[in-house]
């Protein structure tokens, strides 16, 4: 091991790196990149005075002192310009080459077009109008309250107020909450409607098998299935029906199907919300939503078969897909989107082929006008207006450059045998390998952790049990459970004396529960008798909200370490049964992550139901924590809970680090080789040797995970940090 103090200038800053050359140049990149935000792979890093690149091969022994990095991706910055502008010149001719040859491929596609087109207009009218009626279906109010019905409306509100929380929105604005509830919306409906390869079996639900198209009945024409698919039972034989409904009022009651039938019937509910949408048409064979956001102040793209949102990109990206047309179909008119959807404008318009541009345009402002037949002067306007933006956008789009870290996945809705046929299979995840810097809101989570101590402390002088006190905290959290299915809006729940002895001590000892009551934004109020208490909101609900599930899960927790307490006393309320002095409010980033339910902030909320997961960690990636208001502080312990599912992707070897200067050296904390997590959500301690260094920031590096032969994945529950006593 050779330890090295290296000077790197970048973007006329000079850092100093601790670094040791044992750890190999990926780690100092990674380094780099916590200090100037430039990912690893758009590095280059240059000796200062011999201009030699620095790689893998290099003798990190041996090399000059002070480097100088360069961006890859900031062409005009004044490192290139240093290094060479010749090199610029030519770069950027290159760039320009580039755009000349896609304009001129462009040009020859449509020159060829004019030839190999068949100018069929009518095929394109004939795929399009059927869709203009199906849409107005959406205007329907009997539909639209079908559809409401079905929406657990006050629960879907909770969780969008909950997710602008999480991001530090306690008081969103009526438009941002809507925003937030479509998303939910969308992420609901990919788990109460079902995807159908093949029906199961009417009569015993096994697995069937297909025999064909059948003719359709009276009451299934009568919802647009004039298309049957006829299944055979592979156990019973029976024949099953499966109709292929047009109509969505039908969809809301079946709730199955395919991309069709999905995007049919999410965009009724979207509609039935008050949404500005369209239904997407795409003539390689899928169906999605666009909605129009105001937050965004563009149209968004929602695919419900996926669960994803605002990834235009997804299908020739993701899946691969060579797509030609792709229209929007809304209730004032038709619009050719497909530039949204794609950065191969020169290829799509090669097997654009049914017809010419210029009568593809003639054909969908002919419909579009038909549409638009008796709206006012003023609603015209407004749309043409926008229209206009919109067309102006979609050029743009065309040569913006996309984030390369973005990785989209393949096809994931279908069976895994068609998803191939059709060359659609991929990636299955939608991850992201440059993260942003994220913010972590968890005091709450922290103040959820202290609340504990005058609990578990008056317990200890009522010299109580540790297992009477298990029971106590049982019942408790059945309070808190019954609260929680209660209207996140009015919250409230009584405890009434009675011969429950558990609910005669919470009664007895209410002052004790205080500090949790107010972690969780509620209020006690006992009546006059001291016979029952009502507990209620104390304040902004979202509070209660996001806490009600930290608490929960560390009710569990604390539950579980009384039941295995042999000495439950005063000398036992410590680590792990108190957590006290949890670092909170710090900003978090990492070498990669889930998008979106596994980002990097999620291994510090506090709850069982998230983790963090970094799609290419197995082999070696990192995440890093920086206090709030640089503060230094001196770190005593930290906790590591494993995550919900897959025991091969638990970290088993890593280093933490701290850092004095706010990440540009590092010194080692902690070390820990082979660890084993032996079940889901367990939950491990390691304390930090004592004296630590005061810090204002921390790093794990997670070296491997338990088996890296089966996985490419690193996932962590939760992550939190506990510092000395102040």
């Amino acid at each position: 091991m050779v330890a090295r103090k290296l000077q790197v200038h970048h973007n006329g800053s000079n850092y100093d790196v601790d670094y040791d050359t044992d750890d190999g140049l990926e780690v100092f990149k990674f380094q780099l990149f916590s200090l100037t935000f430039v990912p690893p792979e758009e590095q280059k890093i240059l000796g200062d005075v011999d201009d030699r690149t620095v790689s893998t091969d290099s003798d990190l022994v041996a090399i000059t002192g002070k480097l100088r990095l360069v961006s890859i991706s900031e062409g005009g910055k004044e490192e290139q310009k240093q290094e060479s502008s010749s090199r610029s010149d030519a770069e950027f001719l290159q760039s320009d080459e580039e755009l000349a040859r896609m304009l001129q491929a462009e040009e020859d596609a449509l020159m060829l077009q004019q030839f190999a087109a068949s100018e069929n207009d009518a095929l394109i009218e004939a795929r399009v109008r059927p869709y203009v009626d199906q849409v107005l279906m959406y205007e329907d109010p009997v539909r639209q309250e079908a559809a409401r019905k079905t929406v657990p409306k006050d629960e879907l509100e909770e969780k969008a107020l909950v997710s602008l929380a999480k991001e530090g929105n306690f008081n969103p604005s009526k438009t941002e909450q809507d925003h937030a509830f479509l998303l939910q919306l969308l992420f609901w409906f990919k788990q109460s409607f079902r995807w159908v390869n093949a029906p199961p079996c009417d009569g015993c639900g096994s697995e069937t098998i297909s025999q064909g198209m059948g003719v359709a009945l009276a009451s299934e024409l009568q919802f647009g299935g004039s298309r049957v698919e006829i299944y055979r039972c592979n156990f019973c034989q029976r024949i099953t029906r499966f109709p292929r409904y047009n109509d969505p009022l039908k969809l809301v009651e079946t709730r199955r199907g395919r991309c069709g039938e999905w995007a049919n019937c999410f965009t009724l509910y979207c509609r039935a919300f008050g949404y500005e949408c369209r239904l997407i048409l795409d003539f390689t064979d899928h169906l999605w939503t666009e909605c129009f956001s105001p937050v965004l102040g563009r149209w968004m793209h929602l695919d419900p078969c996926e669960g994803v949102y605002d990834r235009p990109l997804l299908y020739e990206s993701g899946w691969n897909k060579k797509l030609n047309y792709v229209i929007a179909i809304a209730k004032d008119g038709v619009y050719d989107v497909t530039k949204r959807y794609t950065r191969k404008w020169h290829e799509v318009l090669s097997r654009r082929n049914i017809t010419t541009e210029s009568s593809l345009s003639t054909v969908l402002n002919k419909i579009t006008h038909e549409c638009r037949r008796g709206f006012t002067s003023q609603v015209l306007s407004v749309l043409e207006d926008r229209d206009e933006k919109e067309r102006l956008a979609l050029e743009g789009d065309l040569y913006s450059n996309d984030d390369a870290s973005i990785s989209l996945p393949g096809r994931r809705s279908g069976d895994e045998e068609w998803r191939k046929s059709r060359l659609e299979f991929g990636s299955d995840s939608l991850s992201c390998s440059s993260c942003p810097i994220r913010s972590c809101v968890d005091e709450h989570v922290t103040r959820v952790y202290d609340s504990f101590l005058p609990l578990l402390s008056n317990f200890v002088k009522e010299e109580i049990s540790h297992s009477r006190a298990a029971e106590v905290l049982e019942f408790f959290k059945r309070v808190l459970m019954d609260l929680q299915k209660s209207p996140f809006r009015v919250r409230r729940v009584s405890i009434g004396s009675g011969s429950n002895s558990n609910e005669s001590f919470v009664l007895r000892s209410l002052l004790s529960f205080d500090e949790l009551l107010n972690a969780l934004s509620l209020v006690s109020k006992m009546d006059t008798d001291g016979k029952k208490v009502d507990i209620s909101l104390a304040g902004n609900p979202v509070k209660t909200s996001i806490a009600l599930p930290v608490a929960l899960d560390a009710l569990d927790e604390t539950i579980r370490n009384l039941k295995k307490c042999e000495n439950f006393s005063k000398d036992s309320l410590s680590l792990p049964l108190l957590k006290l002095d949890r670092v909170h409010s710090g900003s978090v980033l990492a070498s990669g992550e889930e998008i979106p339910v596994g980002i990097a902030t999620s291994a510090f909320d506090g709850i069982q139901a998230t983790k963090w997961e970094e799609p290419n960690g197995a082999r070696g990636c990192w995440i890093s924590y920086k206090v709030s208001d640089n503060q230094k502080l001196k770190l005593a312990a930290y906790e590591l809970m494993s995550a919900n599912d897959a025991p091969e992707r638990d970290p088993m070897d890593w280093v933490l680090e701290g850092s004095d200067d706010g990440g540009s050296s590092w010194y080692r904390l902690d070390e820990q080789t082979s660890q084993i997590f032996d079940s889901r959500f367990q939950r491990k301690t390691y304390r930090v040797a004592s004296p630590s260094r005061p810090s204002t920031a921390f790093r794990f590096r997670f070296l491997a995970v338990r088996d890296v032969h089966s996985t490419s994945r690193l996932q962590i529950g939760s992550i939190d940090l506990y510092s000395e006593s102040k």
